[in-house]
């Protein structure tokens, strides 16, 4: 099997949640190699920092405002996209969040937060990815970042609706397949599950370390020592490593985890 990324030099990709950690990581790689990259994020202002220092690279980093969990700023990105850019050939879903509530006593609105951006922003993202390739015939390629969350239950205290908005996005990425089949497209999907990745995922979202989850980690013996993490590029060298598989072999589920993960 050979692997390059020749073929997507040149195309467009846009990539969700790109303002920090893995997402930024994915948008640095793919400027890096060739693509026309349109990084979504509520802070886009981050974005356009890593712009000006991906300024030499082959590529280009294009900074839009967009909150996933709101699909008129999903819209709004995918027609901005076409209209300066042309049509998308990658999509890389990567935007999720965390809330700090639990399933006892939860906050709906926390939850609904969390569902809106891991899943509904996910599924109207790749509605409109869809849309777009199959108008222009692109065999083009959806990456979703998942969790090894999505395919277990970690016993780590605070998750909440976290592990089932990841298991959906399993289940979504397997009922994309079959309706791609269906159809008749040539569109990949492939679900990225990371293990433990040092991300601002928890400070950005409203979780914190409370003294209850504090108490929590102290009754579980690994938790005692550092746990083994993962660094945001190592899931971006993975999403590479999908990209750059001939049209005809579909990675479907990759699931990565750091040496000695817990999970």
């Amino acid at each position: 099997m050979v692997i390059s990324m020749e073929r997507w030099r040149g195309k467009v990709a846009i990539v969700t949640g790109a303002s920090a950690g893995i997402g930024a990581a994915v948008a640095k790689q793919l400027v890096e190699e060739g693509l026309q990259v349109v990084g979504l994020a509520r802070r886009s202002e981050r974005v356009e920092e890593l712009a000006k220092k991906l300024q030499s690279k082959k590529g280009k980093l294009h900074a839009v405002k967009a909150d996933i969990s709101k699909e008129e700023d999903i819209l709004n990105a995918f027609k901005w996209t076409s209209d300066n850019l042309g049509p998308v050939h990658i999509l890389v879903n990567n935007a999720g969040i965390i809330q700090q509530t639990n399933l006892t006593e939860g906050d709906t609105e926390k939850w609904k937060r969390v569902l809106d951006t891991n899943v509904m922003g996910l599924c109207i993202a790749t509605r409109e990815a869809v849309k777009v390739m199959k108008s222009n015939k692109i065999d083009g390629h959806i990456i979703h970042i998942n969790s090894v969350g999505g395919h277990g239950v970690p016993n780590f205290p605070g998750l909440n609706v976290y592990p089932a908005s990841k298991h959906a996005v399993t289940a979504l990425t397997e009922t994309l397949r079959q309706e791609l089949n269906h159809l008749g497209l040539k569109i990949k999907i492939t679900s990225v599950s990371p293990g433990g990745v040092d991300t601002e995922i928890a400070q950005t979202n409203n979780f914190e370390i409370t003294p209850q989850i504090v108490e929590a980690m102290k009754q579980m013996p690994r938790l005692r020592t550092k746990m083994p993490m993962l660094e945001s590029e190592d899931v971006a060298d993975s999403v590479l490593y999908v990209l750059s598989t001939p049209p005809h072999v579909q990675i479907h589920e990759l699931m990565i985890k750091p040496v000695g993960e817990m999970f």
